[in-house]
């Protein structure tokens, strides 16, 4: 008996086009028309990119960050996460956690940048240069008013508030955050730790 070799297409494995991924022409329509069973990704200037999956450590913070926004949050906001951002045509983000304005549509998974208030990116080891250089110019450019990024080792949250098309810090801090801007939060960061 010998071992067979396996075709990932006979069962339907998706993965993207080749051609269509050095010609860099994938749409945002691309994106929507996916299977149930593609991969996350995000849409980069018409290529498409796999995003890799949250460690325990990375999904425990986004998931309580979700937590403490849904119980402070003012009424006309709410906190999602596994959600997308349509930048515009040819670009889309999944960050790890937004802050939406209402109403939300349920069945949706993408949403305008004019919807979102808030974008946070944990970082991980394999997402350290698109989280602190690369989303951050790309939220800024598509006008979301404010963008966290909350580093694990050690636990620590950078604030950035929307000035003049750049984000500026306004707050950082391994202990408490304290912003005026979505709304008044003061928030222990040790609410947070996995």
């Amino acid at each position: 008996m010998t071992a067979q070799p396996i075709d990932p297409t006979a069962h339907g494995m998706w993965s993207p086009d080749p051609v269509r991924q050095r010609l860099a022409n994938h749409t945002v329509e691309d994106v929507l028309a996916l299977p149930d069973d593609a991969p996350r990704v995000e849409l980069r200037d018409g290529v498409l990119v796999v995003v890799p999956s949250p460690t325990f450590g990375h999904q425990t913070i986004g998931n309580l960050l979700w937590t403490w926004l849904r119980q402070h949050a003012p009424v006309e906001l709410t906190p999602a996460t596994a959600v997308g951002v349509a930048i515009n045509y040819r670009n889309t983000l999944e960050p790890d956690v937004v802050l939406l304005k209402r109403p939300v549509a349920a069945d949706h998974h993408y949403f305008e940048p004019e919807q979102v208030v808030l974008a946070v990116e944990v970082v991980s080891p394999g997402t350290r240069r698109r989280d602190r250089l690369e989303k951050p110019a790309d939220y800024a450019d598509a006008g979301i008013p404010h963008y966290w990024r909350i580093e694990q080792d050690p636990l620590h949250l950078y604030a950035y508030d929307l000035v003049d098309g750049r984000y500026e810090p306004v707050a950082d801090s391994a202990e408490e955050l304290i912003v005026t801007k979505p709304f008044d939060i003061r928030l222990r960061l040790r609410e947070l730790a996995p």
